[in-house]
């Protein structure tokens, strides 16, 4: 067998003058920064243009809503004003692509004393007639239908208690339930939901209100467990009649929903609704 004897070639020397490249400067941090930068961006416009995120603090929307459910509002049906950005930013007054909600939807919007966040159905639009007679809602000098259906039965922990004892259930299978009254309600238009009456009270029968340009009459499932439109406007109570320039979104779905007790870490799993993520509103 032949053996190449050609010499192997070599590789020629280094030259101390030559330029040697220079390494490629590290860009991880910068990556890092630019990343949280595009992350912030992101986050302002959905909370501006798109969605806020609200926590459901007391009853006064049950039954379609109950306490400690979180949920989505959506900003743009009613176009954006003062309300609709994050931290209420204060811009002036107006809405820009503003529109009118519809009767019956469950609106978000700003206190109109002290600006803090809640969420009741719309009743009554510009121009309306809002009445209560005896616990039944007229609108326009017309009755409002209302259907008794099944009570809306919530199981409650030991140490809870119902609205009045007459209302306190006990389950087949052990531990107690808050029974109340549920009656079916359908508004001029076709929109039907459920609202709790729990008899008669100071509230169920009102003078007639005529609701003004730029306002809107809002109320409380909970129609005896809930300061709404039929009470003055006061910090931390009633909200009178709403200026519609106050509303924030229209509440679209629950992404989490818990009974639990923050205090209690016995409570955090167990405490899940899991049925209720995802519901439309």
């Amino acid at each position: 067998m032949a053996v190449s004897t050609e010499p192997m070639s070599e590789a020629p020397p280094l030259d101390p003058a030559a330029p040697v490249a220079a390494d490629k400067p590290k860009t991880d941090e910068g990556s890092f920064v630019w990343f949280l930068v595009k992350l912030v961006v992101a986050v302002v416009l959905f909370r501006t243009l798109l969605f806020t995120s609200f926590m459901i603090p007391s009853e006064s929307m049950m039954p379609r809503l109950l306490t400690g459910d979180y949920l989505f509002a959506a900003k743009w049906p009613y176009g954006y004003s003062r309300a609709s950005l994050p931290f209420d930013l204060d811009v002036g007054g107006g809405r820009l692509f503003g529109d009118l909600p519809a009767r019956g939807d469950v609106v978000i919007f700003k206190h109109p004393v002290d600006r803090s966040d809640y969420v009741k159905r719309v009743i009554g639009l510009p121009g309306d007639t809002v009445q209560m007679v005896a616990g039944v809602l007229h609108l326009n000098g017309v009755p409002v239908q209302k259907r008794r259906i099944a009570d809306f039965v919530v199981p409650i922990a030991a140490d809870e208690g119902c609205r009045g004892v007459r209302f306190t259930r006990k389950l087949a299978g052990g531990g107690f339930a808050c029974s109340y009254p549920q009656f079916r309600e359908t508004l001029p238009g076709g929109a039907s939901y459920n609202v709790l009456d729990l008899g008669l009270l100071p509230q169920d029968t009102t003078p007639p209100v005529v609701v003004p340009e730029g306002r809107l009459f809002l109320m409380g499932d909970n129609r005896d467990n809930s300061l709404d439109s039929r009470f003055p406007a006061v910090a931390q109570q009633g909200i009178g009649l709403v200026p519609v320039d106050n509303v924030a979104g229209q509440a679209s779905f629950m992404f989490f929903s818990t009974s639990s007790r923050w205090g209690s870490p016995s409570t955090w799993l167990s405490g899940i609704r899991w049925r209720r993520m995802g519901r439309a509103i």
